[in-house]
């Protein structure tokens, strides 16, 4: 593990009131992954820092860097492995233990990203330290249980969260199908933490008609979709709207099922992993968003269509229900029959008008969703635990 090392004087003890905080966010994975994991802790890390505070992340990976902000962040990192199927994502070890690590950090409080391996023996770890901490949850293990056939199923997966979040003083959940879900299995408190979208970044004003002449030289409708390639993504059922007369998908991404799907959609166009001003080009020049995957908990890249002015056709499923309202900024499918969403999207190359009423109204509904504000959100969840949590004696030596 890499050493802790002193990042500020000595604390005077637990505070009851959210200023000048030291927070360990402790994240699953960092990088220089590319997930949405990685991605929230890197936007909560440099809102924190922008608002004084003083944020920490213990990862399996990545390096001290400089956040957006031009505050230093420490990074520490705890052993990690490599699953065969992920080779490029480091993981923690398991069985790794963190109590040492916390100790000499002395955080105010620790934010559990996405915890799994590396989350639970943090959250027992604060648990033993007397330090109070917030358990984001932000992916469905369950579900990943499921698709992947993990031996024990989605049962055994509810029972390790359950076990993982029973650690942790508060859950926050990115949605409020993904705190109704929580709360069914037994998971609690739970309180609604959704995430921010970058609204410079992500803007009708970045569409490239050049990029568009690229994409779709014929002028066909521009689809496409963001997303990790991976099996819970179902991207396969996008095979029909590949193949619709007048219609050109484009996938944006990597992973796993990369080649699988390059056979599954033989006239779709990979782009990779796209990020920055490229990706946000891409989005904003398509003219349909499409998203199959059903396990959504919040579905960031649908956020980040709308903001750039582009309406969103998803599984009726999910976090993607609190973004897409149906026949306004978007479509819902019943998330089920391929042939219903190559139909929706026939529809739609058929009825430009209805599209671009649709896209008039996309920015709009989510312009609210700043990272500031849901930055101070979290803040003040933060506020809340402290304040629920005794006086104890200080952590921090010099």
């Amino acid at each position: 593990m890499t050493p802790a090392r002193p990042l500020s004087p000595p604390g005077l003890g637990r505070r009851a009131t959210p200023e000048g905080l030291r927070v360990v966010v402790v994240a699953e994975t960092f990088r220089p992954a590319v997930n949405g994991v990685a991605g929230s802790v890197l936007r909560a890390v440099d809102h924190l820092a922008v608002r004084g505070h003083d944020p920490v992340v213990l990862a399996p990976s990545g390096q001290s860097y400089e956040s957006a902000c031009g505050a230093r962040i420490p990074v520490v990192t705890v052993p990690s492995m490599r699953l065969p199927v992920y080779r490029h994502l480091p993981l923690a070890r398991p069985g790794v233990d963190v109590t040492r690590a916390l100790a000499d950090l002395a955080p105010d409080v620790v934010h559990l990203a996405s915890p799994a391996v590396l989350g639970a023996a943090a959250g027992r770890a604060a648990r033993t330290l007397g330090i109070p901490s917030v358990a984001v949850f932000q992916t469905d293990l369950a579900a990943f249980a499921r698709r992947y056939r993990v031996p024990g199923g989605t049962a055994a997966a509810w029972r390790a969260l359950r076990a993982v979040h029973a650690s942790a003083d508060l859950t926050l959940a990115p949605s409020s199908s993904a705190a109704a879900l929580l709360r069914r299995h037994g998971i609690g408190p739970v309180a609604l933490w959704a995430r921010g979208v970058d609204l410079v970044q992500f803007a009708p004003g970045r569409r490239d008609a050049w990029l568009r002449g690229q994409l779709a030289p014929n002028g066909e409708l521009l689809v496409g979709v963001v997303a990790r390639l991976a099996v819970e993504k179902r991207l396969e059922l996008l095979a029909g709207v590949s193949r619709l007369p007048g219609v050109r998908l484009v996938v944006v991404g990597d992973g796993p099922c990369r080649g699988r799907l390059a056979q599954a959609l033989p006239e779709a166009v990979f782009l990779g992993q796209r990020t920055g001003d490229g990706l946000a080009r891409i989005v904003a020049s398509l003219d349909l968003f499409v998203h199959p995957g059903p396990d959504e908990t919040f579905c960031q890249a649908v956020q980040e269509a709308l903001a750039a002015g582009v309406p969103a056709v998803v599984a009726a499923s999910g976090g993607p229900l609190d973004l897409v309202r149906h026949g306004e900024n978007g479509w819902l499918w019943a998330g089920q029959d391929p042939e219903l969403l190559a139909a929706v999207v026939a529809g739609l190359r058929d009825d430009r008008l209805a599209l671009r009423a649709a896209a008039a109204r996309t920015r709009s509904s989510v312009e609210h969703r700043t990272w500031a504000r849901v930055g101070d959100q979290l803040i003040s969840h933060y506020g809340g635990v402290l304040a629920r949590t005794p006086q104890v004696a200080p952590l921090r030596s010099a």
